[in-house]
């Protein structure tokens, strides 16, 4: 197996690209061309720092694309939260133009019912009325009756008796009543 380098402590270790660029590496005999691994030192550095750039900027990306999530989940609560109130005002609006109209029928009810009694109140008088003049008709053709038959009778009675003048009777029996 092959020894571990002593730079490399794990996985989660964090290099950079100046760590590449400044790591120098002991001599050994017959070790490797010293030029070409400085020049793939250097190539490995550059394209660990673009990785670097490009790891930076789509961390940056993501924090601003966090951020418009988190705007928009703002947006879409208050959103929802006006909706509800919305609703809810709908629904206040809507009960209480049901409670107006239920008090609004109620008084044309009531109203009406006034009419209605007041109506068969005035009815009952008009028949009462009606009873009492047909009451106070049958009693004048009852007086009228009586005294049409209290005069024939005295018609009768000076026609058939030889009182002479009716006039002078009368009023002989006037007199006669007045002493």
């Amino acid at each position: 197996m092959g020894r571990v380098l002593p730079w490399i402590e794990g996985v989660a270790m964090k290099i950079t690209p100046l760590d590449i660029q400044q790591k120098r590496f002991s001599r050994a005999m017959r070790g490797y061309d010293r030029e070409e691994v400085e020049a793939f030192l250097s190539l490995v550095a550059s394209s660990f720092e673009d990785l670097v750039k490009e790891l930076n900027s789509l961390r940056e990306d993501l924090a601003r694309r966090d951020e418009d999530i988190a705007a928009h989940r703002d947006l879409e609560r208050t959103l929802q939260e006006t909706l509800v109130t919305a609703q809810r005002a709908s629904d206040e609006i809507r009960e209480s133009a049901r409670r107006e109209g239920e008090i609004a029928i109620g008084e044309a009810e009531l109203q009406a019912e006034k009419i209605v009694q007041g109506a068969h109140q005035r009815f009952l008088r008009i028949v009462d009325d009606i009873q009492e003049m047909k009451r106070l008709r049958v009693q004048f053709e009852a007086s009228v009756r009586s005294l049409v038959d209290g005069h024939a009778k005295l018609l009768d009675t000076f026609r058939d008796s030889d009182i002479g003048d009716p006039v002078e009777y009368l009023a002989g029996r006037k007199k006669g009543s007045a002493e």
